[in-house]
């Protein structure tokens, strides 16, 4: 079974001078609650993903994933629920460990968040000074929330 193990970070300084690479990511759910199902199409490919329930507060959860033919992922695109996210994804290696940051387009827009993936949930890792507060867990920065309610909507209590 294949198994995703990550942290979330709120980002608050510079990191993109640090990227070694970066990509366009727009996403559709096709599906969301406790189990999702994501098309995603990036400047490198096209993937379908199907994700579990989350567990250990958010840090695991089964994930299926397949890469697809763009032309498919564009027609399942069609079938999502509500808006697609769009965002630019820069790779920061750090210490031995890689930092996906996300930069959200569009409604999203003003949301910067950073996932670094883990081989078990008491994985140490170092945290670079760009990384601000943890949001492992909180559903309001999963994707699949952000396309029902985007952070353009969100108070400024939410925002913190």
């Amino acid at each position: 079974m294949a198994q995703e193990i990550e942290r979330k970070f709120l980002v608050v300084g510079e990191y993109k001078e640090l990227a070694h690479s970066s990509s366009r990511l727009v996403q559709g759910y096709i599906a969301s609650g406790r189990r999702t199902v994501r098309v995603r199409v990036s400047d490198d490919g096209a993937w379908l993903t199907i994700k579990g329930p989350s567990r250990d507060g958010g840090l695991s959860r089964y994930e299926w994933e397949k890469e697809i033919d763009a032309c498919e992922a564009f027609e399942l695109l069609q079938l999502a629920e509500g808006a697609l996210i769009d965002k630019r994804r820069w790779l920061v290696e750090y210490e031995g460990h890689t930092f996906e940051v996300d930069e959200f387009a569009g409604d999203n827009e003003g949301l910067t968040i950073a996932e670094v993936e883990l081989s078990s949930v008491d994985e140490a890792f170092e945290r670079p000074a760009w990384l601000g507060r943890e949001v492992t867990g909180e559903r309001r920065f999963y994707n699949s929330h952000l396309r029902a309610h985007p952070y353009s909507e969100w108070s400024d209590e939410e925002r913190e």
